[in-house]
């Protein structure tokens, strides 16, 4: 009845498949074709979509709805043009460049944006980081042409770069047909490299180069943000003290200008650091009181604008720059300075420096009018972003402004402060305009160590991520990483290194998780179809002779040999190694055959051979679970093959699961299923547990047929 029963079962029937559909590509010169059409059609509504896209504002200005929004934007747009002010002239500090060209950027960047942005709340306009990257080029493009890089003939020497140049002759450089002396060169090199990083801008709209931001991921552009806070605020050290010390040209500004400070700190001058303890209290004293209160605050404290009023007025009557020698902004002119054509003479040299000022300015314009969008429910475009900050930088530059980008502090204020559209940007240029023709020549007497106040303080923000650190350490050990690497190359070395080094070990780091992830067997939770990792989870049971192996990561060249020796260590049995140890006990088996045969004296056992009995494997087939790899390369589907026609020599069969649709793409493409695809159902299986069943059924057949044989 057994043998009866044994005849009439019904044979393996092979796994169910899902039915890919057919997609079918239209030809590669039709697309081309259409599009081109589609491109260059014109007509009246694509006419108009195109100018409304290119500038947002004839899209959203018609809808304003005046009663409802025109409080909260003139508000916002006052308060932010009362706290630009300041920080327009303080920033001219790190630029290198006269306060007027701050004031002058910090309009025409609002102007230009309120045209072209699509976010509602984004405050472009001079940022720190910004201005720390354009000054750092400017001085040493200035101190490349020969001018003294310190405020006077009496200023103390820069004891590693060596400058120590004497009063004489007034230097001048031409350029453009035109004799250019210190500032007019300084603010000729900021405006060309402004130019460059525009025009890089937009190529990059023109290109959708955008996922270029996705490389710069959030600790690394934490830690460049506070490395480049710690060199701001180092920088700025100096005019809190009122020494003039030359700003270092090279690696390590941080370290030789702290160096530079404390060789010369004999020489503070009291009137600052007193001026610079008053107003740092001040200031700080004001944040903090923002901070708590602010629930209860309709409006900021406009603590900057107090600050700069109490000590310009203190400034002018105590006469602390005649008496003490104090360093004062000088003369701020009304009105504007005739545009001028950027110096494309000096662009050759400045292209590469451009760089990264143009990324950094569109990652951080971009992250910002994203992270605000999500935030008031709308959406922004990416892309005319881009275009919107490249023009920011391109036009402005004819009329000596600076790199321009999105400012989280201002920009913050504006949402907090009822702003609902750009019609507050507008408002702040107004504020600036005012200041522009009116109000400029009264900050005559201000003295440069409040403003290097004004840019210390306002650094609390970047600065206090440091005790953020244990933080990240404990969510993810590699952020952490990430950010302090970025954070110590930006500050110790140069910030454009700094750049440079967070963005490749950043990607250092992926590509290390990718080379050597998690890998895991699994097994099955009773009574189920679900199967986990037995090393994470508890009461599994991994299912009888089958070993089920997880790689969590795509497959390809770099993390190849690793998969295989993970492979190798979990199920125990490398296939070449097994097969060389049973080569050597066959051999082994027949020669002690042929010497028991010789000592017998028989002649036919000579020709007999004693089979091994070969001591089986615990398992008859690997399962591979695919679902944690989402893509493989050339190398990693040959991998595939080769461990399938290997363990198939040791009679182990190799099964994959779980698959998407990329993996299995390549795997057909480089005809891992045979021709045709004919073995694809014996091979590929849409979950483990199809898997390991047709793995037990086929075991169970093929007992079943090698008893029959034998019988």
């Amino acid at each position: 009845m057994a043998e009866v029963s044994k005849v009439t079962e019904a044979p393996l029937a092979p796994p169910l498949l899902l039915e890919r559909r057919v997609r079918q590509r239209p030809p590669t010169v039709s697309v081309l074709k259409s599009k081109l059409k589609q491109s260059v059609a014109c007509s009246g509504p694509r006419v108009r979509s195109t100018l409304s896209g290119f500038f947002p504002v004839v899209r959203w200005l018609p809808k304003y709805k005046l009663k409802e929004y025109i409080w909260g934007d003139v508000m916002s747009g006052v308060i932010v043009g009362i706290i630009l002010i300041p920080q327009a002239i303080a920033y001219c500090l790190l630029a290198g460049v006269e306060p007027i060209y701050g004031l002058y950027t910090s309009f025409y960047a609002n102007i230009i944006y309120f045209l072209m942005g699509t976010s509602r709340h984004v405050s472009v306009g001079i940022f720190s980081l910004m201005s720390l990257m354009v000054g750092q080029l400017v001085d040493r493009e200035v101190f490349l042409a020969g001018f003294d890089l310190n405020e006077d003939s009496t200023s103390s020497p820069d004891i590693f770069n060596g400058t120590n140049i004497t009063s004489g002759a007034v230097h001048t450089v031409e350029l453009m047909g035109i004799q250019c002396g210190k500032e007019c060169y300084a603010i000729s090199i900021a405006a060309a490299v402004t130019f460059l990083a525009g025009v890089y801008q937009i190529l990059m709209a023109v290109f959708r180069l955008g996922f270029v931001s996705v490389y710069l991921s959030a600790p690394m552009l934490d830690g460049f943000a506070t490395g480049a806070s710690f060199t701001i605020l180092t920088v700025q050290a100096k005019y809190l003290l009122g020494l003039k010390i030359p700003r270092h040209q090279g690696y390590g500004t941080v370290v030789v200008t702290w160096i530079n400070i404390f060789a010369n700190i004999h020489k503070t001058n009291l009137c600052d650091l007193i001026t610079s303890a008053i107003c740092i209290s001040v200031l700080v004293a004001g944040k903090e009181m923002q901070d708590r209160y602010k629930d209860r605050l309709k409006i900021p404290l406009p603590t900057e604008l107090v600050v700069v009023a109490g000590a310009t007025l203190a400034s002018h009557f105590g006469e602390l720059n005649t008496r003490y020698g104090s360093s004062v902004s000088g003369h701020i002119p009304t009105g504007f300075i005739p545009p001028q054509v950027p110096g494309f003479s000096l662009m050759p040299r400045l292209a590469l420096d451009a760089i990264p000022l143009a990324v950094i300015s569109f990652a951080f314009t971009v992250s910002l009018s994203e992270m605000f969008a999500k935030k008031n429910g709308y959406t922004v475009r990416p892309n005319q972003e881009m275009l919107a900050i490249g023009l920011c930088n391109i036009i402005p530059s004819f009329f000596h402004c600076f790199t321009t980008s999105a400012a989280l502090a201002k920009t913050m204020v504006k949402d907090s402060t009822g702003c609902q559209t750009q019609i507050s940007s507008l408002v702040s240029a107004l504020v600036v305009l005012l200041v522009l023709l009116f109000f400029a020549p009264f900050f005559h007497a201000l003295q440069k160590c409040v403003l290097a106040c004004i840019i210390i303080v306002s650094l609390r923000g970047a600065l206090r991520k440091f005790r953020d650190v244990p933080g990240k350490w404990r969510a993810s050990r590699n952020d952490a990483i990430v950010w302090l690497v970025t954070m110590s190359a930006t500050a110790l070395i140069s910030v454009e290194l700094g750049l440079l080094i967070g963005i490749v070990f950043s990607m250092i780091c992926i590509i290390f998780k990718t080379q050597n992830p998690k890998v895991s067997l699994l097994g099955r939770v009773s009574d189920t179809d679900l199967y986990e990792d037995l090393e994470e989870y508890k009461n599994l049971m991994p299912p009888p002779r089958v070993q089920i192996f997880r790689f969590q990561a795509p497959l390809y060249y770099a993390n190849k040999d690793f998969f295989l020796k993970s492979l190798y260590k979990a199920v125990g049995v490398e296939p070449f190694l097994e097969l060389t140890k049973r080569r050597k006990a066959k051999k082994k088996a027949k020669e002690m055959s042929t010497q028991s045969a010789k000592i017998n004296g028989n002649k036919n056992n000579g020709d007999v051979f004693v089979g091994l009995v070969q001591g089986e494997l615990e398992f008859h087939t690997i399962v591979l679970d695919c679902s944690v790899i989402p893509f493989i390369d050339s190398t990693g589907m040959a991998t595939f093959k080769a461990l399938v026609k290997e363990y198939k020599e040791i009679g182990v069969s190799v099964l994959l699961a779980n698959c998407n649709t990329s993996v299995i793409d390549s795997l057909q493409k480089g005809q891992f299923f045979g021709g045709n695809d004919k073995d694809m159902s014996s091979l590929l299986f849409h979950t483990v547990h199809a898997a390991v069943f047709h793995a037990n059924r086929a075991a169970t057949a093929t007992e079943r047929s090698s008893e029959d044989s034998t019988v």
